[in-house]
C-alpha cells in the first residue's frame, strides 16, 4: 500500500472509531423502527422520524429526509424495509452534498490567500482553543508556516493554553497583557506573519455569549482591524461547536450565525457520544458547510470533513 492510501486508511479509521457510539445507537433504532415490518408504510416512516429527531438530526432536517423518502415510497409503490438503510445514506448524502464541494480540500491543497486568516469563535468549552492547536499542527505537518493570535484577552486561561499548544506544534503564539484589546492582539498578528512570510494565522476569540451586541460589536472591531493589515480579512470565520451537545449546539449556532458572518463550520467531540446526527442538522438547517471534524484527543484526529465518508462510516 502506498503512503497516501496509508494516510487514507488511518483517516478511516479515525473516523469508524470517532463515529461508533453514535453508529451504535442509529443502528439499534434503526432496528426497532422496522421491527416485524416487511413493507416501508406509515408506521414505519413515524418511527423513523422518531429515530432522527433523537438522534440529533433536528426536526427541521428530519422532515426534510422524511419528505425525500415519502416521494420515494409514493413513486415506487413498494418499499422493502431491507432498503430503508441504503435509501437514508443516498437521501443524507444528497442533502449534505447541497452545502459541500465534492472534494474536501485537505491541510496540504493550495491556500486561496497568503497568508490565510481564520478567525475562530465560539463559546467557551466547546474545545475551540484545542481545535486551533490541531488545525496548527495539521497546517504545520502539511508544511505551512502557521502563527496564532492569542485574542481572548479576558481568560488567562485561554491565552496560557494558546501558548502551551503553540509550544508543542511548534509555532509562534502573539499575544498581550490580560484584558488587553482583542482587536490589538488580532492586528499585531496578521502583521508579525504577514512580515514574516507566514501561510497560516488562526486568531483565537472570546467565547462569550451573555451579551450578543458587545459581541457583534468586539468581532466587527477585530475583522476591521485585521483589514487595515489585509483588506481580504478574515478569508474563513469558523464558529467551533461541542457536538457532544446536540440541541444546544443548533442554539449556539444561531446566535453565532447573527453575531458575525460565519462561513466554516467545525464539529468536536463527536467521538464521546451518540449525538453525530447534528452534523447532519447544523449543515443542513444553517447553509454553512462543515469543514473540520473531532474525533478523538490526539492532533491527528481533526479532520477534514468529507461528507461520503461520513456518511458512509456513519451508515457502514
Amino acid at each position: 500500500m502506498g503512503l497516501f492510501g496509508l494516510f487514507n486508511k488511518e483517516k478511516k479509521e479515525t473516523l469508524d472509531k470517532g463515529l461508533t457510539k453514535t453508529k451504535e445507537s442509529v443502528f439499534s433504532k434503526l432496528s426497532r423502527a422496522v421491527m416485524g415490518k416487511s413493507k416501508v408504510d406509515d408506521e414505519v416512516l413515524d418511527n423513523l422520524e422518531e429515530v432522527l429527531v433523537t438522534s440529533d438530526v433536528g426536526v427541521e432536517t428530519t422532515l426534510r429526509i422524511i419528505g425525500r423518502i415519502e416521494e420515494r415510497v409514493a413513486r415506487d409503490k413498494y418499499m422493502n424495509t431491507s432498503e430503508l438503510n441504503g435509501i437514508l445514506k443516498e437521501e443524507i448524502a444528497a442533502l449534505l452534498a447541497e452545502n459541500h464541494a465534492d472534494a474536501p480540500a485537505d491541510f496540504d491543497a493550495p491556500l486561496p490567500a497568503t497568508p490565510y486568516v481564520i478567525m475562530v469563535v465560539g463559546v467557551n468549552g466547546v474545545g475551540k482553543t484545542t481545535t486551533i492547536g490541531k488545525l496548527a499542527y495539521q497546517f504545520t505537518k502539511a508544511g505551512k508556516k502557521v502563527y496564532l493570535g492569542a485574542a481572548d484577552t479576558f481568560r488567562a486561561a485561554a491565552v496560557e493554553q494558546l501558548v502551551i499548544w503553540g509550544e508543542r506544534v511548534g509555532v509562534p503564539v502573539i499575544k498581550q497583557q490580560m484584558g488587553s484589546d482583542p482587536a490589538s492582539v488580532a492586528y499585531d498578528t496578521v502583521s508579525s506573519a504577514k512580515a514574516n512570510g507566514a501561510d497560516v494565522v488562526i486568531i483565537d476569540t472570546a467565547g462569550r455569549l451573555h451579551n450578543k451586541i458587545n459581541l457583534m460589536n468586539e468581532l466587527t472591531k477585530i475583522k476591521n482591524v485585521m483589514r487595515k493589515v489585509l483588506p481580504d480579512a478574515p478569508h474563513e470565520v469558523l464558529l467551533v461547536l461541542d457536538g457532544s451537545t446536540g440541541q444546544n449546539a443548533f442554539e449556539q449556532a444561531k446566535q453565532f450565525t447573527k453575531a458575525t458572518d460565519v462561513n466554516a463550520l467545525a464539529i468536536t467531540k463527536l467521538d464521546g457520544t451518540a449525538k453525530g446526527g447534528v452534523v447532519i442538522g447544523i449543515s443542513d438547517q444553517f447553509k454553512i458547510p462543515v469543514k473540520y471534524i473531532g474525533l478523538g484527543e490526539r492532533m491527528e484526529d481533526l479532520q477534514v470533513f468529507d461528507k461520503k465518508a461520513f456518511v458512509e462510516s456513519l451508515f457502514s
